[in-house]
């Protein structure tokens, strides 16, 4: 059984800003903006939602389908892909666009700015989700409008159940559009800034959310994360990363091991532990997806922060 992981693939210019973003931004003068950040560390690594989700959940030994749509550039990622056993079969390119470009710019605090070209993810309404494999689960995260809005329409009408993941997606879609996505849904993750801005545009609360899923996943960084569940919230603690270098795609790694525990049908209180560990280990490496490990490390880790095994 696998997991189709729908949305962007892009490569990622992760640039380091070393010092912090508000001493350099008058709140006052945002209105005429007008700011410049020296950032003597940059790198280019391979990113994107989809392909930083598939990345993660390849590391816990399941085989993910990712579906994008990418650029006449995609060739060093395509053989990053196969290098690490991942799968190209529904990555369609397009011949005359780039693949999507993120730009990130990263404080001491770890705030980031962010601009993000799409590229050729613009088009991911070409893509439909498959029907000849053996399908089971699947993520929209953030992707083109359109192919956003198909796919969660398709998996619907396939019946397989899907994590919506709106992220940088969100502010494309207003209210109706929102709870069109959610009804649709099996499940639905955030971190607490979408969480604000997904009530704002809903006019519901967390508890009219979490009504509407099987779960509502909140994430709080280093606060750790809580899921609502059945009328319930489960707490779930923040894992220890061995050190903090680097917040890029540490989302996307969490909803790997969502994606993990639903496929082994864990109970909430492992699946969000697992997703925890998995934002820890990804925040200790530079880019995306440079961290690696196996198993039975994964698994002794897990014993060493939350006390028992899974």
């Amino acid at each position: 059984m696998s997991a189709l992981i729908c949305g962007s693939m892009a490569y990622d210019t992760i640039m380091v800003f070393h010092d912090k973003f508000k001493h350099h931004i008058l709140p006052e003068k945002v209105h005429i903006l007008n700011v410049s950040f020296l950032v003597p560390v940059m790198r280019r690594e391979y990113g994107g939602c989809a392909g930083n989700i598939a990345y993660n959940l390849n590391l816990l030994g399941e085989d993910p389908l990712i579906m994008a749509v990418v650029g006449h550039d995609f060739e060093p990622y395509s053989q990053w892909l196969s290098q690490n056993g991942l799968s190209s079969e529904f990555i369609h390119v397009m011949d005359n666009h780039y693949t999507g470009q993120a730009y990130i710019t990263t404080d001491e605090e770890a705030n980031q700015i962010t601009a993000f070209h799409p590229g050729a993810m613009s088009f991911s309404h070409l893509n439909a989700i498959p029907t000849v494999s053996d399908i089971s689960i699947g993520i929209v995260s953030p992707d083109g409008k359109e192919g956003m809005q198909l796919h969660a329409e398709q998996f619907a009408e396939l019946d397989i159940p899907f994590i919506f993941d709106p992220g940088q997606g969100m502010p494309m879609f207003n209210g109706a559009e929102l709870l069109k996505f959610i009804d649709q849904a099996a499940w639905m993750t955030l971190n607490d800034y979408e969480s604000e801005l997904m009530q704002d545009r809903t006019g519901l609360s967390l508890d009219e959310l979490a009504e509407r899923v099987e779960a509502l996943i909140i994430t709080f960084g280093g606060q750790g994360s809580k899921i609502y569940t059945q009328g319930r919230c489960i707490d779930i603690p923040a894992a220890k990363p061995n050190a903090v270098q680097d917040p890029t795609g540490c989302g996307d790694a969490y909803r790997a091991g969502l994606l993990y525990g639903l496929m082994n049908e864990f109970d909430w209180d492992t699946t969000g532990r697992i997703a925890s560990l998995m934002g820890a280990i990804k925040i200790e490496h530079h880019g995306t997806q440079n961290h690696s490990f196996d198993m039975a490390q994964f698994k002794q880790r897990f014993h060493e922060n939350f006390g028992y095994s899974f």
